[in-house]
C-alpha cells in the first residue's frame, strides 16, 4: 500500500534515492508565471519550455505532459485547472481547479510511476492559487495513488504531522 507523508522542504530537491516525479498543476489557458511553477522554472527550464511549447489541442483538462529534467526526475505538468482565476457563475464563485481533471491527471502520473518505479513528489497541488480544498485533494491522492507520495511544505502547517526522517522514502 502506498503510504504519504509530509515533508518541511522544497518541491524542486526531493528526497530519497532512485526515480521521481514531481507533479503540479497547470492551467488550460497556457499561463505559467505563478505559484509552484515560478520554483519549477527558477531549478529547470525545462518545465515551462514544454508547456508554453504545448499544442492549444492538447492543453485540455485532465492532460499530463512529462519532461525529464534529471537522469532521475522527471516534471508532470498537470493540466487540471480551468483559467486562472475565480469566476462567479450564476451567482457561485467557481474555483478554478477541477478535481475530475485532478483525479484523471493523478490516474495518469500513478502509472508513469509505477512503469518508471518512482516515488511521487509534490507541493500541496491545488490548494494555492488554484482554490482547491486540500482535504479534498488529499483523499483524490490517496484514492488514485498506488506509490509513495512525499507533500513538501516550505514551512509548518497546523495540524501536518510531519516526517523527521527525511533521507530516504
Amino acid at each position: 500500500m502506498a503510504e504519504l507523508k509530509y515533508v518541511i522542504g522544497d518541491a524542486t530537491m526531493p528526497i530519497g534515492t532512485g526515480e521521481k516525479l514531481i507533479c503540479h498543476i497547470s492551467n488550460d489557458i497556457g499561463g505559467w508565471g505563478a505559484g509552484f511553477v515560478l520554483a519549477l522554472s527558477k531549478r529547470w527550464k525545462e518545465p515551462e519550455m514544454a508547456y508554453r511549447g504545448m499544442k492549444k489541442e492538447l492543453r485540455v483538462l485532465g492532460y499530463v505532459q512529462f519532461v525529464e529534467v534529471e537522469d532521475d526526475i522527471m516534471v508532470a505538468n498537470m493540466v487540471a485547472q480551468h483559467d486562472v482565476i475565480p469566476k462567479r457563475i450564476d451567482g457561485v464563485l467557481t474555483k478554478p481547479i477541477r478535481y475530475y481533471a485532478l483525479n484523471t491527471c493523478l490516474e495518469k502520473v500513478n502509472a508513469c510511476a509505477l512503469d518508471q518505479g518512482a516515488t511521487l513528489h509534490m507541493p500541496r497541488i491545488g490548494a494555492g492559487l488554484s482554490g482547491g480544498d486540500w482535504k479534498e485533494i488529499e483523499q483524490i491522492i490517496k484514492n488514485t495513488m498506488s506509490v509513495d507520495v512525499v507533500v513538501y511544505d516550505l514551512k509548518p502547517v497546523e495540524g501536518t504531522v510531519y516526517e523527521t526522517n527525511t533521507t530516504k522514502i
